[in-house]
Protein backbone atom coordinates (compact mmCIF):
# COMPACT_ATOMS: atom_id res chain seq x y z
CA UNK A 1 0.00 0.00 0.00
CA UNK A 2 3.22 2.61 1.05
CA UNK A 3 4.02 2.43 -2.57
CA UNK A 4 0.92 3.45 -4.23
CA UNK A 5 0.46 6.70 -1.71
CA UNK A 6 2.56 9.03 -4.06
CA UNK A 7 0.83 7.94 -7.27
CA UNK A 8 -2.92 8.57 -5.18
CA UNK A 9 -1.43 12.30 -4.01
CA UNK A 10 -0.01 13.06 -7.25
CA UNK A 11 -3.48 12.03 -8.69
CA UNK A 12 -5.51 14.07 -6.18
CA UNK A 13 -3.58 16.97 -7.40
CA UNK A 14 -4.56 16.25 -10.27
CA UNK A 15 -8.26 16.02 -10.08
CA UNK A 16 -7.86 19.10 -8.28
CA UNK A 17 -6.89 20.88 -10.73
CA UNK A 18 -9.13 19.70 -13.07
CA UNK A 19 -11.88 20.39 -11.28
CA UNK A 20 -10.49 24.23 -10.54
CA UNK A 21 -10.13 24.74 -14.75
CA UNK A 22 -13.72 23.52 -15.39
CA UNK A 23 -15.26 25.69 -12.77
CA UNK A 24 -13.10 28.80 -13.73
CA UNK A 25 -14.13 28.16 -17.61
CA UNK A 26 -18.09 27.51 -16.35
CA UNK A 27 -17.66 30.90 -14.68
CA UNK A 28 -16.87 32.60 -17.99
CA UNK A 29 -19.46 30.80 -19.51
CA UNK A 30 -22.08 31.20 -17.65
CA UNK A 31 -21.87 35.18 -17.74
CA UNK A 32 -25.06 35.50 -19.84
CA UNK A 33 -27.15 32.79 -18.28
CA UNK A 34 -30.35 34.11 -17.44
CA UNK A 35 -33.24 31.72 -15.60
CA UNK A 36 -34.50 29.88 -18.13
CA UNK A 37 -33.45 30.90 -21.43
CA UNK A 38 -36.01 32.42 -23.85
CA UNK A 39 -36.15 31.15 -26.77
CA UNK A 40 -37.82 33.99 -28.60
CA UNK A 41 -36.79 36.15 -31.32
CA UNK A 42 -36.57 39.39 -28.98
CA UNK A 43 -33.09 39.91 -30.71
CA UNK A 44 -34.25 40.40 -33.90
CA UNK A 45 -36.33 43.24 -34.04
CA UNK A 46 -34.58 45.71 -35.85
CA UNK A 47 -36.01 49.02 -36.77
CA UNK A 48 -36.57 49.92 -40.64
CA UNK A 49 -36.10 46.09 -41.35
CA UNK A 50 -38.90 44.53 -39.19
CA UNK A 51 -41.42 44.83 -41.94
CA UNK A 52 -42.55 47.78 -41.75
CA UNK A 53 -45.50 49.01 -44.77
CA UNK A 54 -43.89 52.20 -46.88
CA UNK A 55 -45.90 53.38 -49.36
CA UNK A 56 -47.51 56.86 -47.77
CA UNK A 57 -47.62 59.52 -50.99
CA UNK A 58 -46.86 62.65 -49.24
CA UNK A 59 -46.86 65.83 -51.44
CA UNK A 60 -43.58 68.32 -51.20
CA UNK A 61 -42.56 70.58 -48.53
CA UNK A 62 -43.65 73.76 -50.46
CA UNK A 63 -47.03 72.27 -51.06
CA UNK A 64 -47.44 71.10 -47.68
CA UNK A 65 -46.26 74.57 -46.11
CA UNK A 66 -48.68 76.05 -48.77
CA UNK A 67 -51.43 73.38 -47.17
CA UNK A 68 -51.05 74.45 -43.51
CA UNK A 69 -51.18 78.44 -43.94
CA UNK A 70 -54.29 78.22 -45.70
CA UNK A 71 -55.76 75.95 -42.97
CA UNK A 72 -54.98 75.45 -39.27
CA UNK A 73 -55.59 71.27 -39.49
CA UNK A 74 -53.98 69.93 -42.28
CA UNK A 75 -55.47 65.82 -42.51
CA UNK A 76 -52.84 64.16 -45.26
CA UNK A 77 -54.61 61.15 -47.02
CA UNK A 78 -53.61 58.09 -45.23
CA UNK A 79 -53.71 59.61 -41.82
CA UNK A 80 -54.59 57.66 -38.88
CA UNK A 81 -54.59 59.94 -35.84
CA UNK A 82 -58.09 61.71 -34.14
CA UNK A 83 -58.94 63.45 -31.41
CA UNK A 84 -61.44 65.68 -29.39
CA UNK A 85 -61.47 68.82 -31.13
CA UNK A 86 -63.16 70.56 -28.19
CA UNK A 87 -60.74 69.72 -25.74
CA UNK A 88 -57.57 70.70 -27.87
CA UNK A 89 -59.09 74.06 -28.98
CA UNK A 90 -60.01 74.90 -25.46
CA UNK A 91 -56.06 74.36 -24.31
CA UNK A 92 -54.90 76.00 -27.10
CA UNK A 93 -57.80 79.19 -26.86
CA UNK A 94 -57.14 81.92 -28.84
CA UNK A 95 -53.69 81.29 -30.20
CA UNK A 96 -52.88 80.59 -34.04
CA UNK A 97 -51.76 76.62 -33.63
CA UNK A 98 -51.50 75.07 -36.92
CA UNK A 99 -51.22 70.91 -36.86
CA UNK A 100 -50.08 68.85 -39.53
CA UNK A 101 -51.09 65.35 -39.55
CA UNK A 102 -49.15 62.70 -41.74
CA UNK A 103 -49.84 58.87 -42.15
CA UNK A 104 -47.54 56.27 -40.63
CA UNK A 105 -45.24 54.73 -42.73
CA UNK A 106 -43.08 57.06 -43.92
CA UNK A 107 -39.68 56.51 -44.73
CA UNK A 108 -37.07 58.50 -43.18
CA UNK A 109 -36.42 61.04 -46.06
CA UNK A 110 -40.03 61.51 -45.72
CA UNK A 111 -40.15 61.81 -42.23
CA UNK A 112 -37.53 64.66 -42.41
CA UNK A 113 -39.98 66.34 -45.15
CA UNK A 114 -42.69 66.97 -42.83
CA UNK A 115 -40.25 68.15 -39.90
CA UNK A 116 -39.06 70.57 -42.68
CA UNK A 117 -42.65 71.86 -42.87
CA UNK A 118 -41.50 74.83 -40.57
CA UNK A 119 -45.53 76.76 -40.03
CA UNK A 120 -46.82 73.95 -38.24
CA UNK A 121 -46.54 73.78 -34.62
CA UNK A 122 -47.57 70.07 -34.31
CA UNK A 123 -46.21 67.45 -36.64
CA UNK A 124 -48.50 64.15 -35.66
CA UNK A 125 -46.95 61.25 -38.06
CA UNK A 126 -48.96 57.62 -37.63
CA UNK A 127 -49.85 58.41 -33.82
CA UNK A 128 -46.59 60.21 -32.60
CA UNK A 129 -46.85 63.66 -31.78
CA UNK A 130 -44.06 66.35 -31.53
CA UNK A 131 -43.96 69.68 -31.97
CA UNK A 132 -41.35 72.97 -31.24
CA UNK A 133 -39.28 70.80 -29.00
CA UNK A 134 -40.96 68.80 -27.73
CA UNK A 135 -42.32 64.89 -28.63
CA UNK A 136 -44.59 63.94 -26.16
CA UNK A 137 -45.58 59.72 -26.00
CA UNK A 138 -48.24 57.62 -24.30
CA UNK A 139 -47.20 55.83 -20.56
CA UNK A 140 -50.16 53.28 -19.28
CA UNK A 141 -52.23 50.83 -20.70
CA UNK A 142 -55.83 53.25 -21.68
CA UNK A 143 -53.26 55.77 -23.35
CA UNK A 144 -51.91 53.02 -25.70
CA UNK A 145 -55.35 51.49 -26.30
CA UNK A 146 -57.01 54.68 -27.36
CA UNK A 147 -53.70 55.55 -29.41
CA UNK A 148 -53.53 52.00 -30.93
CA UNK A 149 -57.28 50.85 -31.40
CA UNK A 150 -58.92 53.44 -32.59
CA UNK A 151 -55.86 56.43 -33.07
CA UNK A 152 -56.90 58.85 -30.20
CA UNK A 153 -54.02 61.57 -29.62
CA UNK A 154 -56.26 64.14 -27.45
CA UNK A 155 -53.83 63.11 -24.63
CA UNK A 156 -51.11 63.60 -26.30
CA UNK A 157 -51.98 67.04 -27.84
CA UNK A 158 -53.51 68.06 -24.41
CA UNK A 159 -49.85 67.60 -22.93
CA UNK A 160 -47.91 69.21 -25.74
CA UNK A 161 -49.88 72.02 -25.53
CA UNK A 162 -49.51 72.53 -21.60
CA UNK A 163 -45.48 71.77 -22.37
CA UNK A 164 -45.03 74.83 -24.74
CA UNK A 165 -46.81 76.78 -22.31
CA UNK A 166 -44.67 76.06 -19.09
CA UNK A 167 -48.25 74.79 -17.79
CA UNK A 168 -48.63 71.64 -15.26
CA UNK A 169 -49.35 68.62 -17.43
CA UNK A 170 -52.57 67.41 -17.66
CA UNK A 171 -54.50 64.30 -16.27
CA UNK A 172 -54.72 61.82 -19.52
CA UNK A 173 -58.34 61.77 -21.77
CA UNK A 174 -59.42 58.00 -21.91
CA UNK A 175 -61.86 58.26 -24.50
CA UNK A 176 -61.99 54.40 -25.08
CA UNK A 177 -65.31 53.13 -24.91
CA UNK A 178 -67.07 49.44 -25.89
CA UNK A 179 -70.20 47.58 -26.49
CA UNK A 180 -71.20 44.01 -26.56
CA UNK A 181 -71.27 42.42 -30.12
CA UNK A 182 -74.41 41.92 -31.63
CA UNK A 183 -75.41 38.24 -32.49
CA UNK A 184 -74.82 37.99 -35.93
CA UNK A 185 -70.83 40.39 -35.33
CA UNK A 186 -70.38 36.99 -32.82
CA UNK A 187 -71.32 34.45 -34.94
CA UNK A 188 -69.35 35.15 -37.83
CA UNK A 189 -66.63 35.01 -35.11
CA UNK A 190 -67.23 32.23 -33.60
CA UNK A 191 -67.83 30.01 -36.33
CA UNK A 192 -64.26 30.62 -37.75
CA UNK A 193 -63.06 30.30 -34.38
CA UNK A 194 -64.83 26.83 -34.34
CA UNK A 195 -63.06 25.89 -37.23
CA UNK A 196 -59.67 26.50 -36.02
CA UNK A 197 -58.70 29.50 -38.17
CA UNK A 198 -58.38 33.47 -36.88
CA UNK A 199 -61.45 35.44 -37.54
CA UNK A 200 -60.04 38.32 -39.67
CA UNK A 201 -62.43 41.25 -40.45
CA UNK A 202 -62.76 43.13 -43.51
CA UNK A 203 -59.81 45.84 -43.10
CA UNK A 204 -56.93 43.80 -40.84
CA UNK A 205 -53.82 43.06 -42.14
CA UNK A 206 -53.35 39.58 -40.60
CA UNK A 207 -52.98 37.23 -42.65
CA UNK A 208 -51.84 33.79 -41.15
CA UNK A 209 -51.16 33.15 -37.20
CA UNK A 210 -47.48 33.72 -36.32
CA UNK A 211 -44.66 30.91 -35.81
CA UNK A 212 -44.39 31.42 -32.63
CA UNK A 213 -47.96 31.10 -31.23
CA UNK A 214 -47.16 27.53 -30.43
CA UNK A 215 -44.33 28.65 -28.07
CA UNK A 216 -46.25 31.68 -26.69
CA UNK A 217 -49.07 29.45 -25.72
CA UNK A 218 -47.40 25.52 -25.67
CA UNK A 219 -50.86 24.30 -23.79
CA UNK A 220 -53.01 25.60 -25.52
CA UNK A 221 -53.61 27.41 -29.51
CA UNK A 222 -54.66 31.07 -29.04
CA UNK A 223 -57.73 31.91 -30.70
CA UNK A 224 -57.32 35.15 -32.79
CA UNK A 225 -59.52 37.96 -33.88
CA UNK A 226 -57.90 40.45 -35.93
CA UNK A 227 -60.12 43.72 -36.37
CA UNK A 228 -58.68 46.92 -38.45
CA UNK A 229 -58.75 50.13 -36.34
CA UNK A 230 -61.72 51.36 -34.51
CA UNK A 231 -63.72 54.71 -36.12
CA UNK A 232 -62.64 56.85 -33.29
CA UNK A 233 -65.59 57.91 -30.96
CA UNK A 234 -67.43 55.05 -31.38
CA UNK A 235 -67.67 52.06 -29.07
CA UNK A 236 -65.46 49.30 -29.89
CA UNK A 237 -66.99 46.13 -29.99
CA UNK A 238 -65.84 43.88 -26.83
CA UNK A 239 -65.62 40.55 -28.12
CA UNK A 240 -62.90 39.63 -25.40
CA UNK A 241 -65.63 39.28 -22.51
CA UNK A 242 -68.37 37.61 -25.24
CA UNK A 243 -65.43 34.87 -26.31
CA UNK A 244 -64.12 34.31 -22.68
CA UNK A 245 -68.01 32.30 -21.92
CA UNK A 246 -68.16 31.03 -25.36
CA UNK A 247 -64.77 29.51 -25.00
CA UNK A 248 -63.90 29.24 -21.08
CA UNK A 249 -59.92 28.74 -20.31
CA UNK A 250 -59.19 28.87 -23.98
CA UNK A 251 -56.28 32.04 -24.38
CA UNK A 252 -58.12 34.70 -26.46
CA UNK A 253 -56.43 37.46 -28.79
CA UNK A 254 -58.45 40.12 -30.42
CA UNK A 255 -56.49 43.04 -32.15
CA UNK A 256 -58.04 46.41 -32.25
CA UNK A 257 -55.77 47.56 -34.84
CA UNK A 258 -52.23 47.21 -33.36
CA UNK A 259 -54.19 47.29 -29.81
CA UNK A 260 -53.68 43.54 -28.49
CA UNK A 261 -56.25 42.53 -25.71
CA UNK A 262 -55.60 39.21 -23.91
CA UNK A 263 -58.43 37.04 -22.04
CA UNK A 264 -58.33 33.50 -20.87
CA UNK A 265 -55.98 31.66 -18.32
CA UNK A 266 -54.54 33.76 -15.57
CA UNK A 267 -55.29 37.50 -17.57
CA UNK A 268 -55.99 38.84 -14.39
CA UNK A 269 -52.09 38.43 -13.57
CA UNK A 270 -50.44 37.83 -17.16
CA UNK A 271 -52.59 40.60 -19.36
CA UNK A 272 -51.01 43.68 -18.47
CA UNK A 273 -47.71 42.86 -17.65
CA UNK A 274 -47.46 41.31 -21.12
CA UNK A 275 -49.12 44.68 -22.61
CA UNK A 276 -47.35 47.07 -20.40
CA UNK A 277 -44.04 44.60 -21.74
CA UNK A 278 -44.63 45.14 -25.23
CA UNK A 279 -45.74 48.87 -25.54
CA UNK A 280 -43.68 49.96 -23.16
CA UNK A 281 -40.84 48.51 -25.43
CA UNK A 282 -42.38 49.39 -28.81
CA UNK A 283 -44.80 51.81 -28.73
CA UNK A 284 -42.95 54.68 -29.87
CA UNK A 285 -42.02 52.30 -33.22
CA UNK A 286 -45.67 51.31 -33.26
CA UNK A 287 -46.94 54.56 -33.08
CA UNK A 288 -44.41 55.86 -35.87
CA UNK A 289 -44.28 53.03 -38.78
CA UNK A 290 -47.07 50.82 -40.49
CA UNK A 291 -46.41 47.15 -39.69
CA UNK A 292 -48.67 44.13 -40.98
CA UNK A 293 -50.97 43.14 -37.65
CA UNK A 294 -49.27 40.15 -38.43
CA UNK A 295 -45.63 41.30 -37.56
CA UNK A 296 -47.29 43.03 -34.78
CA UNK A 297 -49.15 40.23 -32.92
CA UNK A 298 -45.63 38.43 -33.71
CA UNK A 299 -43.65 40.71 -31.64
CA UNK A 300 -46.14 40.84 -28.93
CA UNK A 301 -45.82 36.64 -29.21
CA UNK A 302 -42.77 36.74 -27.95
CA UNK A 303 -43.21 39.46 -25.67
CA UNK A 304 -45.36 36.15 -23.87
CA UNK A 305 -42.51 33.77 -24.45
CA UNK A 306 -40.08 35.90 -22.23
CA UNK A 307 -42.60 36.55 -19.60
CA UNK A 308 -43.62 32.89 -19.14
CA UNK A 309 -39.86 32.14 -19.30
CA UNK A 310 -39.41 34.47 -16.81
CA UNK A 311 -41.00 32.94 -14.43
CA UNK A 312 -42.69 35.39 -12.67
CA UNK A 313 -46.01 33.53 -12.10
CA UNK A 314 -46.58 30.57 -9.59
CA UNK A 315 -47.34 27.69 -12.65
CA UNK A 316 -45.21 25.14 -14.34
CA UNK A 317 -42.93 26.84 -16.78
CA UNK A 318 -41.96 25.77 -20.30
CA UNK A 319 -39.84 22.10 -20.15
CA UNK A 320 -36.14 22.95 -19.95
CA UNK A 321 -33.41 20.21 -21.05
CA UNK A 322 -31.63 18.86 -18.00
CA UNK A 323 -27.99 20.55 -17.46
CA UNK A 324 -25.51 18.11 -16.02
CA UNK A 325 -22.73 21.26 -15.88
CA UNK A 326 -25.58 23.49 -14.26
CA UNK A 327 -26.42 20.71 -11.80
CA UNK A 328 -22.80 19.84 -10.82
CA UNK A 329 -21.25 23.09 -10.92
CA UNK A 330 -21.99 23.66 -6.84
CA UNK A 331 -20.45 20.46 -5.63
CA UNK A 332 -17.11 21.37 -7.57
CA UNK A 333 -15.71 23.42 -5.23
CA UNK A 334 -16.57 20.96 -2.55
CA UNK A 335 -14.90 18.64 -4.76
CA UNK A 336 -11.46 20.89 -5.48
CA UNK A 337 -10.87 21.39 -1.52
CA UNK A 338 -11.31 17.53 -1.02
CA UNK A 339 -8.53 16.39 -3.63
CA UNK A 340 -6.09 19.27 -2.39
CA UNK A 341 -6.45 18.17 1.48
CA UNK A 342 -5.95 14.93 0.40
CA UNK A 343 -2.86 16.11 -1.50
CA UNK A 344 -1.37 17.42 1.81
CA UNK A 345 -2.18 15.19 4.10
CA UNK A 346 -0.28 12.58 1.56
CA UNK A 347 2.15 15.00 1.46
CA UNK A 348 2.48 15.69 5.19
CA UNK A 349 2.64 11.70 6.13
CA UNK A 350 5.71 11.23 3.50
CA UNK A 351 7.80 14.29 4.83
CA UNK A 352 6.80 12.90 8.29
CA UNK A 353 7.82 9.51 7.77
CA UNK A 354 6.46 6.40 9.72
CA UNK A 355 4.41 8.68 12.14
CA UNK A 356 2.30 5.80 11.56
CA UNK A 357 1.19 2.43 12.15
CA UNK A 358 3.55 -0.21 12.52
CA UNK A 359 4.07 -2.13 9.11
CA UNK A 360 4.01 -6.09 9.50
CA UNK A 361 7.35 -6.58 7.71
CA UNK A 362 9.49 -5.39 10.69
CA UNK A 363 7.96 -8.59 12.65
CA UNK A 364 9.39 -10.78 10.18
CA UNK A 365 12.63 -9.41 10.10
CA UNK A 366 12.64 -9.74 13.77
CA UNK A 367 11.84 -13.12 13.56
CA UNK A 368 14.59 -13.85 10.82
CA UNK A 369 17.18 -12.00 12.59
CA UNK A 370 16.65 -14.14 16.11
CA UNK A 371 17.06 -17.26 13.47
CA UNK A 372 20.24 -15.66 11.90
CA UNK A 373 21.93 -15.12 15.65
CA UNK A 374 20.70 -18.63 16.62
CA UNK A 375 22.43 -20.44 13.18
CA UNK A 376 25.52 -17.77 13.58
CA UNK A 377 26.93 -19.87 16.87
CA UNK A 378 26.07 -23.07 14.77
CA UNK A 379 27.45 -22.52 10.91
CA UNK A 380 30.10 -19.95 9.10
CA UNK A 381 28.19 -21.12 5.96
CA UNK A 382 28.58 -18.85 2.94
CA UNK A 383 24.33 -18.99 2.32
CA UNK A 384 24.14 -17.95 6.34
CA UNK A 385 26.65 -14.81 5.43
CA UNK A 386 24.65 -13.81 2.19
CA UNK A 387 21.09 -14.28 4.68
CA UNK A 388 22.86 -12.14 7.35
CA UNK A 389 23.58 -9.02 4.69
CA UNK A 390 19.64 -9.55 3.20
CA UNK A 391 18.37 -8.75 6.44
CA UNK A 392 20.85 -5.92 6.78
CA UNK A 393 19.75 -4.29 3.73
CA UNK A 394 15.91 -5.27 4.78
CA UNK A 395 16.58 -3.10 8.26
CA UNK A 396 18.40 -0.07 6.17
CA UNK A 397 14.98 -0.06 3.29
CA UNK A 398 12.69 -0.05 6.54
CA UNK A 399 14.49 3.19 7.89
CA UNK A 400 14.70 4.87 4.38
CA UNK A 401 11.05 4.29 4.27
CA UNK A 402 11.10 2.38 0.77
CA UNK A 403 8.15 0.53 -0.42
CA UNK A 404 7.07 -2.58 1.05
CA UNK A 405 7.56 -4.63 -2.02
CA UNK A 406 11.44 -3.68 -1.58
CA UNK A 407 11.86 -4.87 1.81
CA UNK A 408 9.45 -8.41 1.15
CA UNK A 409 12.18 -8.71 -1.30
CA UNK A 410 14.96 -8.63 0.39
CA UNK A 411 13.31 -10.71 3.86
CA UNK A 412 12.23 -13.31 0.92
CA UNK A 413 16.18 -13.71 -0.40
CA UNK A 414 16.99 -13.69 3.39
CA UNK A 415 14.77 -16.78 4.20
CA UNK A 416 16.08 -18.22 1.31
CA UNK A 417 19.98 -17.97 2.29
CA UNK A 418 19.03 -19.03 5.92
CA UNK A 419 16.66 -21.70 4.55
CA UNK A 420 19.86 -23.52 2.73
CA UNK A 421 22.17 -22.69 5.78
CA UNK A 422 19.58 -24.89 7.75
CA UNK A 423 19.55 -27.75 5.02
CA UNK A 424 23.71 -27.41 5.25
CA UNK A 425 23.54 -27.88 8.84
CA UNK A 426 21.33 -30.80 8.51
CA UNK A 427 18.90 -28.90 11.40
CA UNK A 428 15.41 -29.17 9.79
CA UNK A 429 14.14 -27.20 13.09
CA UNK A 430 16.25 -24.36 11.54
CA UNK A 431 14.88 -23.77 8.78
CA UNK A 432 12.82 -20.34 8.75
CA UNK A 433 9.42 -22.44 7.85
CA UNK A 434 9.77 -24.86 11.00
CA UNK A 435 11.48 -22.29 12.82
CA UNK A 436 8.66 -19.36 12.59
CA UNK A 437 5.90 -21.68 12.49
CA UNK A 438 4.37 -19.45 9.72
CA UNK A 439 2.92 -16.99 12.64
CA UNK A 440 5.04 -14.31 11.41
CA UNK A 441 5.23 -12.75 7.62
Amino acid sequence: MTDRLPLLRWALLGVALVVLVVFLVAQRQSVDVSYGESPSGKGSVEEGAAGEIKDADLPSVERMTDMVEADPVVRLPGSVAYWDSQRVRAAIGGEDVRILVAPPGLTKEQQKDVDAVENADIRIKGTEVSGSLYQVSSDDLPSWRGQFATGDVTSLLLTLVAATRDQPTPDDVDLFTSRAPTAAELAAVTADLRASRPHLAEGATLTRMPKNAATAFPDDDPLVVALPQQPFGEPAPDYGSALEKAFPDKPILVMYGYWIDYRGPHADEFADVAAAAFYGRFADRVSRYAYPQGNVLGTYLDTVTDVRYAGLFDRPLPYRPFDPLRVALPALPWLFAACVLGFLALSARSLLGPGRAPRRPPARLAGLTTLAIEMSGLSHDAALARGLGKLTAARAALEEDLPDRHVRRLLGEAEGELDQAARTLGRPDLRPGAYLAGGVE
